[in-house]
């Protein structure tokens, strides 16, 4: 039954696609944004996260909430001002939300959040299920937290989904053109050790699994938004190098420099997460692309 739902953060990357996704199966999209814009295919509508600030019209006739907004992490050094930003802008918005649905009358029953791989930290070669115990660096605590800010809903009876998401692969925009930048001018290597694993997902499949969140109404709790096989950090830069025919250096960017250069967010490219699709996969989902081959044969045709 086609939905109306409303997307946070959906000026990005994944929220671009999702609103062209879900108007194409004929589900209605309205949008929450922090300033006026017109957006094809959605009805927008203002809120200010900081300020407690939302435009309640925003609700009327919305079944599912898509909850996209959070700052960016890999937009700058995480000073510890920075870091209260990247878990206030993800906390404090579920809690607007949720505020404002048991003040007025609505008729959503799911919200369906963004969450992240880091929630299990530097996992190392551990295959790590969606019950697997968090781990204890920033990025974990940042994705704690913002799961346990989503999970508020489940107390007002909603259907509560959390996808977590690891590196979304696509050529405009995301993890992928800042791969590749270093590579195409000759600067290509493997970071740290190389052995960390890197569990992807291509752009459009991320999406597919949004849309399959919406319309299965039996999935709740956590999910691991990731292609069925990661790869190393090695193995990503040389399929990138083949694809864009440059050469990889022989040897890795050493740990300390990385950690010298990008400081504490160092962890988004050194942490090792090798994180199972398999509760994904059993709710019927079908990827379309199960491999780095393949994402990457459709990304650089």
């Amino acid at each position: 039954m086609d939905q109306h739902i409303l997307i946070t953060g959906a000026t990005g990357m994944l929220g671009n696609d999702l609103i062209q996704s879900l108007t194409a199966r004929g589900h209605r999209v309205s949008v929450l944004a922090r300033k006026p814009q017109n957006i094809e295919n959605a009805n927008v509508y203002l809120w200010d996260v900081y300020k407690g600030e939302i435009d309640i019209a925003c609700l009327a006739g919305v079944d599912t909430i898509i909850h996209l907004a959070g700052e960016n992490i890999s937009k700058e050094k995480w000073s510890e001002q920075r870091k209260k930003e990247i878990i206030d802008s993800r906390v404090l918005s579920a809690r607007l939300l949720f505020q404002t649905l048991a003040n007025h009358k609505n008729q959503v029953k799911s919200f369906i959040s963004a969450a992240a791989t880091g929630y299990y930290g530097d996992s190392g070669e551990e295959i790590m299920t969606e019950t697997a115990t968090p781990g204890k660096d920033f990025l974990a605590d940042s994705c704690i937290q913002w799961e346990d800010a989503a999970d508020e809903g489940i107390t007002m009876g909603l259907r509560v989904v959390k996808i977590r998401t690891g590196v979304v692969l696509s050529k405009e925009d995301g993890a992928l053109p800042a791969m590749a930048k270093p590579i195409k001018f000759f600067a290509g290597a493997p970071l740290g050790s190389g052995k960390q694993w890197v569990s992807w997902i291509h752009l459009e499949d991320i999406t597919k699994i949004y849309i399959h969140a919406v319309e299965h109404k039996e999935m709740h709790g956590a999910y691991n938004a990731c292609a069925p096989f990661p790869v190393t950090n090695k193995t990503l830069t040389k399929a990138i190098a083949k694809k864009l025919q440059r050469p990889v250096w022989p040897f890795s960017v050493p740990e300390k420099v990385m950690k010298m250069i990008l400081g504490e967010m160092s962890a988004i490219v050194l942490n090792s997460n090798n994180v199972s699709a398999q509760k994904l996969l059993s709710t019927g989902f079908i990827f379309n692309y199960t491999t780095l081959e393949e994402a990457l044969n459709d990304i650089y045709p």
